[in-house]
């Protein structure tokens, strides 16, 4: 049974920094992408960041450009997610995502995804 668990998520400032991370068991994703998703309170789900096994090729959402960074360890089977200079727009329920396709453009369709964590950016 594949089981993605993220950790992290919390109550910070605006301006603050928080890092998710995102433990993948049930299978190794070592050969194909993870990322990140986010909902926000009466809207849909919205993609945050891509990258793809290598690491070799990273996309992210407009609204997190240069301030989010994703990473990943194939050893652990894991996905990170560095956030900083957070605002309060950025407050969300953050879910992992694994295994699916990755497509050149950078649009992500996952196969698997986890829980999500919640994220809070007070002003």
């Amino acid at each position: 049974q594949v089981q993605l668990v993220e950790s992290g998520g919390g109550l910070v400032q605006a301006g603050g920094s928080l890092r998710l991370s995102c433990a993948a068991s049930g299978r190794t994703f070592s050969m194909y992408a993870m990322g990140w998703f986010r909902q926000a309170p009466g809207k849909e789900r919205e993609f945050v960041g891509v990258i793809s096994w290598s690491g070799g090729s990273i996309y992210y959402a407009d609204s997190v450009k240069g301030r989010f960074t994703i990473s990943r360890d194939n050893a652990k089977n894991a996905v990170y997610l560095q956030m900083n200079s957070l605002k309060p727009e950025d407050t969300a329920v953050y879910y992992c995502a694994a295994g699916g396709a990755l497509r050149g453009s950078g649009n992500y369709y996952p196969g698997y995804w986890g829980q999500g964590t919640q994220v809070t950016v007070s002003s």
